[in-house]
């Protein structure tokens, strides 16, 4: 069993799966747009994503659209963490995901790991990237 984070957006999860995947090296890309829905869903008929998910290392990270004239809330008060094997994968990691965004803590050294950095990415997804060496 276990826990998988679900982030929404507002039309344009397609850009954001896709820049996901290539950040994290993932194994598989699903997209699920909800104009494939069966008719009988009673689904609007967008392009806007139902459902879509990276596979990395086990892990799974999904996310969708919300429906057209749905509330949207960005995102807040809840980071994605991500740990990585050495320091030079954190970083660069963590400066894909920090391009265009805001750094909240810099990428350093941590008395919890050897590489730690928090950032916002330019789509509102926070996000913890850590060395696991403990």
């Amino acid at each position: 069993m276990s826990f998988n984070p679900y982030i929404f957006f507002d039309g344009n999860c397609a850009e954001v799966i896709d820049f996901y995947a290539k950040v994290f090296g993932a194994e598989n890309v699903v997209k699920m747009p909800f104009s494939e829905a069966p008719a009988e869903a009673g689904l609007p008929k967008t392009d806007r994503l139902m459902h879509a998910q990276i596979d990395v290392g086990g892990a799974t990270l999904m996310c969708s659209d919300v429906p057209p004239g749905a509330p949207y809330f960005p995102q807040a008060s809840v980071s994605v963490a991500h740990q990585t094997q050495t320091v030079e994968d954190a970083r660069t990691k963590f400066e894909a995901l920090a391009k265009g965004g805001d750094v909240i803590m810099p990428f350093e050294t941590a008395f919890f790991s050897s590489g730690f950095g928090m950032c916002k990415d330019r789509f509102g997804t926070h996000w913890m990237i850590m060395v696991d060496d403990h």
